[in-house]
């Protein structure tokens, strides 16, 4: 029984259920009119699951609206924590580990493929069957542990509260890459980027809210967002981690056509994902290694996945004593409980990288091989 459940649980996960489900019902007509209304038919169960839910996110967040404008309009932010880096970097391992740390609080899953509605809708929906049978158990990227509670990436708010964002790209293959200019944000119009700032304070003062806490967020495009997100938060901290390239490469190859199954709505062609993610990376760190020096040197921390793998314990304490925050004795009892729980993780296998393609990749990443002491 426990099996059919689960395997019904991920049917709906990759067929009916798309993290794009919290859109209200105008922006949801917006997005198919842009788009021609062209929906592959395999797809049609997760439009009508997006358009049910679209109407009664509007209601839901009229209400909310009501109810907590005043008091969203009053929050102040405390300085958050952005963890930064690419795609199958670490980002997700070392958001969870900080996320540990009581005094902090971070977006859900629930919260950010739910931004209208979180402080009106959470606690009942998460006792709701339904909801509950949609809900993940693990990350189907990578088999992680994952809940409604688990920290999740604030890129799925944005896009949801916006509509600009690079992972809607995923969504609608067939416009190319309409959306990858949202990106980095460098060549966009202004009314976009005051929308997006907009959409990304409101998601920040809900969360904060809530919470009453210093929040902590992970989302691999704000990696080349620096000179943005200061813009918004001028106390800002961030940690930025790297890893291989060439294992970021083979497991971000990966991870692209799981999170096509939960979210596309057009079928793709990816016939230049190869191209697609070299490029992509070379964007990203660009503009990362361009911008990095805009914070200052006691609010900016750098590691490999690789430290963090080998010694947790050790980097967490270094990034706490780097930013002069307290609490981490406090903390060291949770992230001991939680490293041992993951000990016996098994990362997924991945296949190897042709001598052709390897070589592709270093020859375009080799400034970034160079930059974090990577061998080719």
């Amino acid at each position: 029984m426990e099996h059919a459940a689960e395997a019904l649980r991920v049917f709906l996960v990759r067929n009916v259920f798309t993290p794009m489900s919290g859109l209200t019902f105008s922006d949801w007509m917006s997005l198919l009119r842009r788009h021609g209304f062209r929906i592959a038919p395999r797809y049609w169960p997760r439009a009508a699951f997006v358009t049910l839910n679209s109407i009664a996110t509007s209601v839901r967040s009229a209400r909310e609206s009501r109810e907590f404008e005043s008091r969203i309009r009053d929050v102040q932010i405390k300085a958050p924590i952005f963890v930064l880096g690419h795609w199958r970097s670490g980002t997700t391992h070392l958001h969870n580990l900080l996320s540990l740390d009581t005094q902090f609080a971070y977006p859900n899953f629930y919260q950010v493929t739910n931004p209208h509605t979180f402080l009106t809708t959470e606690a009942a929906a998460k006792n709701a069957k339904a909801f509950k049978l949609l809900s993940p158990k693990t990350r189907l990227i990578d088999n992680m542990e994952a809940t409604l509670d688990s920290p999740m990436e604030d890129e799925v708010a944005l896009a949801v509260l916006t509509g600009l964002s690079p992972i809607l790209d995923v969504a609608f293959p067939l416009e190319g890459l309409a959306y990858d200019k949202y990106l980095t944000f460098r060549d966009v119009s202004y009314d976009e980027r005051s929308r997006w700032k907009d959409g990304f304070l409101l998601f920040m003062k809900k969360l904060t809210l809530l919470s009453g806490r210093q929040l902590i967020l992970k989302s691999p495009p704000h990696t080349c967002r620096i000179k943005l997100l200061l813009e918004l938060f001028p106390d800002a901290f961030f940690i930025h981690i790297h890893r291989n390239p060439y294992v970021v490469f083979k497991s971000y190859a990966r991870s692209i056509k799981i999170m096509q199954e939960m979210m596309q709505l057009q079928r793709a062609d990816n016939s230049g994902l190869e191209a697609r993610i070299i490029e992509q990376y070379k964007t990203m760190h660009d503009v990362f290694l361009e911008e990095r020096d805009l914070v200052p040197k006691n609010r900016f921390f750098e590691l490999s996945y690789e430290e963090i793998e080998q010694h947790p314990m050790l980097q967490i304490q270094s990034i706490y004593e780097h930013f002069g925050l307290p609490g981490f004795e406090a903390m060291k009892p949770s992230l001991g409980s939680y490293l041992g729980k993951i000990s016996n993780y098994q990362k997924s296998e991945l296949s190897d990288l042709s001598p052709q393609l390897k070589k592709r990749i270093s020859d375009a990443w080799g400034r970034y091989f160079d930059e974090w002491d990577y061998s080719v």
